[in-house]
């Protein structure tokens, strides 16, 4: 049973370090973020200010819409375990610090690989491989961190709590915020820099790619993580 917490724990925290390296990864290419962070990351480039810190914003902003919808829900239809789900979304915020000053050390030690160079089309392929490499990163990460089943991340915690509030499927809530989340994106960009900030292909290869990385992990390595970790992987 305590070797089972162990492994639990381990690929928890495991799994967010290679989400934040992926997430990270993502915009050193200058190719577009992924869509949950591109508000943050689009505001942190247009203000100058610290992305790692710009996300822990909306991190927060995440939880307290959470809390509303799972405190609306509790009044409308009355759960059992409210009070541990209201508890959950309060401890993604000291989570959320935690990830967010990940964030910011990946930041500071990887390279940008959007500069550098006189030549754009010369510098594109090692961009690209990036990319692959931190969609693969981002799907991984939440892959294992998701699956151990202790505190979500606020980006898929908000969706969790969206999709059960409007009584719609994970998967199709998901792509809805992705939507959002990129449309104020652009809105920003254009109103406040002229320009776009922060989507690009990478995004789009992002909304396509992690959730097939996600299902291939699950598919290749679920049932090992589930046997060491005790929890049933889906």
């Amino acid at each position: 049973m305590k070797k089972q917490i162990y492994y639990r724990a381990l690929f928890y925290v495991v799994g967010l370090l290679i989400l934040a390296m992926g997430l990270t990864l993502n915009t050193k290419t200058g190719l577009g973020v992924s869509p949950i962070i591109s508000v943050s990351y689009s505001t942190s480039e247009i203000f100058g200010c610290n992305f790692g810190d710009m996300t822990m914003v909306l991190y927060c902003i995440f939880v307290a819409v959470e809390l509303v919808l799972h405190f609306v829900r509790g009044r409308t239809s009355p759960q059992k375990n409210q009070k541990l789900i209201l508890l959950m979304d309060i401890l993604q915020i000291p989570l959320s610090l935690i990830f967010t000053r990940f964030l910011n050390l990946f930041g500071a030690f990887l390279p940008d690989f959007s500069s550098g160079t006189d030549s754009w089309d010369q510098n594109f392929p090692l961009r690209l491989l990036v990319l692959i490499l931190a969609i693969v990163c981002t799907g991984v990460g939440a892959a294992m961190s998701l699956s151990m089943r202790i505190v979500p991340n606020p980006g898929d915690g908000i969706v969790q709590a969206i999709a059960d509030c409007i009584h719609k499927n994970v998967g199709f809530t998901k792509n809805c915020f992705d939507l959002l989340n990129i449309t104020i994106t652009i809105t920003l960009g254009l109103l406040l820099a002229d320009r776009l900030v922060g989507v690009g292909i990478g995004t789009v290869l992002a909304v396509i790619g992690v959730g097939r990385v996600i299902a291939l992990f699950q598919h290749l390595a679920g049932k090992k993580m589930s046997t060491l970790s005790g929890v049933a992987i889906s």
